[in-house]
């Protein structure tokens, strides 16, 4: 929901923009220069994530999580969505298997829209909220573990590793979002009601 609010109205005016500059360009075009950005910004801040340490999950969890939400909401914004309307989160938490299908999606955010609402017991709001949005992650602590300990035996291979890693999920998050939209479907299983205006022209 954050990454809807933050980076969905500038996904929109990037999205105008390159129509207003280059009128020919087709979703597609739009897409492929999309792709080329958040791929290589997904390497980067990958590798860059690896190397804090201790912190490093966490660090690499939070630079995948908000690179690829700008991807699919960048990518959403080449097809001819709003990339702002809140349905698109439910879109982002699928296309990047966060959860397997919108109905656990929008589950998820229900609950943490529920945990901000007012209303007695907000602490177990909260921890229904966390564990639903955060458990089907959990799967990646040994991909992580496996990391820190290549990195004791070959110093700077967790940082190679992660940049690839990060660039190649990207890429494969692209693909799928890129078929999802293009034949006019939402990839996150929502209805074809929340197209922006713009793919209605």
């Amino acid at each position: 929901m954050a990454a809807v609010a933050g980076i969905g109205p500038r996904a929109r005016e990037w999205a105008h923009g390159l129509r207003a500059a280059y009128p020919d360009a087709d979703p597609d075009g739009l897409a492929r220069l999309a792709t080329r950005r958040y791929v290589r910004l997904a390497g980067v801040g990958g590798g860059a994530a690896a190397g804090a340490g201790v912190f490093a999950p966490l660090a690499e969890l939070a630079v995948v999580l908000w690179t690829q939400s700008a991807l699919v909401l960048h990518l959403a914004a080449a097809y001819g969505r709003d990339p702002a309307h809140p349905d698109r989160a439910v879109e982002v938490l699928v296309l990047t298997q966060v959860h397997p299908d919108a109905d656990s999606a929008r589950a998820a955010l229900d609950a943490a829209r529920a945990a901000d609402g007012p209303g007695e017991g907000p602490w177990p709001r909260a921890v229904e909220a966390a564990w639903r949005l955060a458990a089907p992650l959990a799967a990646q602590a040994g991909g992580w573990a496996a990391l820190r300990l290549v990195a004791r035996v070959l110093p700077g291979a967790a940082v190679l590793a992660a940049a690839a890693g990060d660039a190649a999920a990207a890429e494969r998050l692209a693909a799928r979002t890129v078929t999802g939209y293009r034949r006019g479907g939402n990839g996150g299983g929502q209805s074809q009601s929340n197209h922006s205006r713009g793919s209605d022209e």
